[in-house]
């Protein structure tokens, strides 16, 4: 066994080497902190997260953020499957996907509201349907997938909270079509 290991571990090496170099780094060339590469080193990494004069800028990082008063509160009440129902206080530009994340309501969001799956397919109320902004092109694209199809159906990460939206409703679908078979539960990251 050790034979067998030692024997591809050159393999291994020029792997990593070309792996490393594809990202921008040399071979073993060490990074600024010591590490074997700017890739596994967490220096390297924070100062490649974009920056707002407040820190890093990550994907719903506003919607973790309290209202600063309360001429920004947007109430929205999220329907669960079971008819549960679940008033939150959002505020003025949250995205309505990232904040059920805020509040562990089991919205998936695959793909990080990059526009390439319906695991966020919510139903919007008919009162509210007007308000919000037209579906996209790619977005109906992707609605296409999502099972339960209505004519209420929206991505929830397309969908920002406004003042013309307070009290909007939305509702999860019985099923989405997620990338988990195993009753996996996905965290958002």
């Amino acid at each position: 066994m050790a034979a067998t290991i030692s024997t591809k571990l050159p393999m291994l090496r020029r792997f990593s080497q070309v792996l490393f170099a594809s990202f921008g780094s040399v071979g073993s060339k060490k990074c600024l902190h010591g590490f074997l590469s700017p890739l596994t080193c967490p220096s390297c990494q924070q100062n490649r997260l974009f920056r707002t004069s407040n820190g890093p800028l990550r994907h719903g990082d506003y919607e973790y953020q309290d209202p600063k008063s309360e001429d920004e509160i947007v109430n929205i009440t999220y329907v669960m499957k079971d008819g549960e129902r679940i008033p939150i206080r959002g505020k003025v530009g949250d995205n309505v996907m990232y904040l059920a994340h805020r509040y562990e309501i089991p919205v998936e969001g695959a793909c990080e509201a990059s526009l390439a799956c319906c695991t966020c397919h919510v139903y919007v109320h008919d009162d509210y349907s007007d308000r919000i902004q037209e579906a996209t092109e790619e977005e109906e694209d992707m609605l296409d997938m999502a099972p339960f199809l209505r004519e209420s159906s929206r991505l929830s990460c397309q969908i920002t909270l406004s003042k013309e939206l307070e009290g909007i409703e939305v509702t999860l679908p019985q099923a989405t079509r997620n990338f988990y078979v195993d009753g996996h539960v996905p965290e958002p990251h």
